[in-house]
């Protein structure tokens, strides 16, 4: 006879060496959002880096006339969710920050919507992060950030801020929307940087 009911020992998780500590794979793509979905029309969707002496803008047409980069990558959720493999395409910041000049080493980016998440710079050049616009070969859908979102897969996914609309320079780190409500600065899932 057991003594421990079954069931007890909690959910089994199928070990990956692409999981990093504390993460449950899926296979389907869990929705979670800090308030309501906006309605963003790619009429009328712009996408900004202001720096200390400039800003640069990009509609929708400009965005897509950029390069696109096929991205395959595993995302990983604060919420302890993990997805391996998942195909995005998407514009390199690297692209983006091309012709922009800054000697600031700090990004908050502004959503639709009021979100806002704070990244080191470092963390998104470098074939680091996309603004992307497709998820598995269909236009990326509102629910999930849709027409647009910050894609940083090497960070927890809070980072990859839906709906996005810009990124402002900073001269020093300032806390996002979570970050100012206990979730770490910057977020490596690998170290399981998930609150202060």
């Amino acid at each position: 006879m057991s003594f421990i009911t079954r069931g007890f020992s909690g959910r089994s998780r199928e070990r990956d060496d692409r999981l990093p500590p504390g993460q449950t794979l899926v296979h389907d793509f869990p929705v979670l959002s800090a308030g309501p979905t906006p309605e963003v029309d790619t009429a009328e969707w712009e996408f900004t880096i202001r720096t200390e002496s400039a800003v640069h803008r990009w509609n929708w047409d400009e965005f897509l006339a950029l390069q696109i980069d096929e991205v395959d990558t595993d995302i990983h959720c604060v919420t302890h969710w993990s997805k391996l493999g998942t195909s995005w395409r998407g514009v390199s910041l690297d692209t983006l920050f091309e012709q922009v000049e800054t000697e600031q080493e700090y990004v908050m980016a502004h959503s639709y919507g009021g979100y806002t998440t704070n990244v080191p710079l470092d963390e998104l050049l470098d074939g680091k992060a996309w603004v992307a616009f497709e998820f598995d070969g269909q236009a990326l859908e509102p629910e999930h950030g849709g027409p647009a979102r910050l894609l940083v897969p090497h960070l927890y996914f809070w980072k990859s801020a839906k709906w996005v609309r810009g990124l402002v320079m900073m001269d020093q780190d300032e806390p996002g929307f979570w970050e100012q409500n206990g979730y770490h600065l910057h977020g490596d899932p690998w170290k399981e940087e998930r609150y202060w």
